[in-house]
């Protein structure tokens, strides 16, 4: 009994080693990973659609992972960052923030500045401000 307990907690512990890497190479794959409900072309949650509509206006090209397509990625996403929310965003392997977060960083240009470390040009950078009338 003790000896199947320990075999069963290494197991675990193997599996979710190998569980925590897979995670870690999918947000290494590209500068910026999106995990979200629905695809870039078809969010499925307001809050996924708005981080992708922030993605768009910067023209960063992200990859994007449909949690709604595979239940255990969506709970592995969330024990990897333990963040417990859909969208998550990853720049350079490391996780930014959901929608709350990343509209933020749009707002006050934080977005545009984290982009610039790893080499990514924002799109509203080469915009005129608004002039006053």
């Amino acid at each position: 009994m003790y000896l199947r307990k320990i075999v069963t907690q290494g197991v675990r512990c193997f599996a979710t080693e190998a569980k925590h890497k897979h995670i870690e190479n999918m947000v290494k794959k590209s500068k910026v990973v999106v995990f979200m409900k629905g695809v870039p072309d078809e969010p499925r949650c307001g809050f996924s659609n708005a981080v992708v509509q922030v993605m768009k206006m910067h023209n960063v090209p992200f990859d994007a992972y449909d949690v709604l397509q595979d239940e255990s990625l969506r709970q592995e996403i969330k024990d990897f960052s333990q963040w417990p929310t859909i969208p998550q965003v990853y720049i350079d392997g490391q996780f930014v923030g959901g929608c709350d977060i990343i509209m933020d960083m749009h707002k006050n240009g934080d977005l545009v500045e984290e982009l610039k470390k790893v080499g990514i040009r924002s799109a509203l950078q080469d915009q005129e401000p608004p002039t006053k009338k």
